[in-house]
């Protein structure tokens, strides 16, 4: 998915209308005019953030770095709540890692969940399969039925996983960042509570013990730290209780910043972290459940347990 954009004017129409002038160049591989289209917009307009953005966007596209990061910087300074991303574009050009804001993912999605089934569809998204498959598989190990009294889909988007496993589940919550998400997932009418917050704070305002089951689909690849996460899963499963979950990986070590602007984390990163927080994994293995440019994206399946 592309990075989230505010949809407003920036109250100048000549602005309005170079800054379009402007995408369409990008659009056309004229980064470099695009760059300077922008400089004169942002000069009529250097409150408008996302003119700044494009901006960075440009001068990155036309391999001028430097600039670039003054412009980023210019739209998050601009923008505190960094609903554009500006963090993680600043992060990426020194090669590094940065959370990503709230706002950022929040207008990324609300944007999004309109199309969200028919874009994933595209994609060949296949990432309720394989976690149903795998819990299958993973309760048969363990020698017990494949059903769950109370599962919580972490980052449940408009349903999709939810859809696939509710069958399997007593009680099923969610919770997503955005509310339009939530909204999708309402009209299905297969949980039996939504909530739109973000994932760890959800998890912290649950009492210990307290289900069996904690799932996510393609949602940890927007969190670059797992270790909050995953030991919050830890304190809310009963023993016995299971946590399944797909993210994105990568050949090298810990966690990389993607140009999708999403992370990826490394096997032995997600075992180490699982460990640490409490979790036996029971499965962790490569496994691919989308495609971006007709290309598999390389991702990890995580299955664990929580012992005692």
């Amino acid at each position: 998915m592309a990075s989230g954009r505010l949809i407003l004017s920036s109250g100048d129409p000549t602005v309005d209308r170079r800054i379009d002038w402007a995408r369409a160049l990008m659009e056309e591989g004229k980064a470099g005019d695009a760059a300077e289209l922008l400089t004169e917009a942002v000069a009529r307009a250097g409150h408008y953030a996302p003119g700044w953005f494009l901006l960075g966007e440009a001068r990155e596209a036309a391999g001028d770095a430097a600039g670039a990061r003054d412009a980023f910087g210019q739209a998050l300074s601009l923008d505190p709540a960094d609903t554009l991303g500006a963090t993680l574009r600043l992060a990426r050009l020194e090669g590094e890692v940065a959370g990503m804001s709230e706002a950022y993912v929040r207008v990324l999605f609300d944007q999004y969940a309109e199309r969200f089934d028919a874009a994933l569809a595209r994609l060949d998204y296949r990432g309720p399969e394989v976690i149903d498959a795998a819990l299958a598989g993973a309760c048969a190990r363990l020698g017990r039925s494949y059903a769950f009294a109370h599962g919580l889909d972490l980052g449940c988007g408009t349903g999709l996983v939810g859809a696939r496993l509710v069958q399997r589940i007593g009680m099923m919550e969610g919770v997503d960042l955005s509310p339009n998400m939530v909204a999708q997932a309402r009209r299905r009418n297969i949980y039996d509570a939504l909530a739109a917050g973000e994932m760890v704070a959800f998890l912290r305002d649950r009492p210990a013990r307290e289900v069996d089951l904690v799932f996510a689909g393609d949602a940890f690849c927007y969190l670059d730290d797992l270790g909050p996460i995953l030991r919050e899963s830890h304190r809310v499963l009963e023993p016995g209780g299971v946590l399944a979950f797909t993210t994105e990986t990568h050949d090298g070590a810990d966690v990389l910043l993607r140009n999708t602007l999403r992370f990826a984390h490394a096997p032995d990163y997600v075992r180490d972290r699982l460990v640490a927080a409490g979790l036996a994994p029971l499965v962790l293995e490569p496994v691919s459940v989308r495609r971006e440019k007709d290309q598999p994206v390389a991702g990890l399946l995580a299955v664990a347990l929580r012992e005692g």
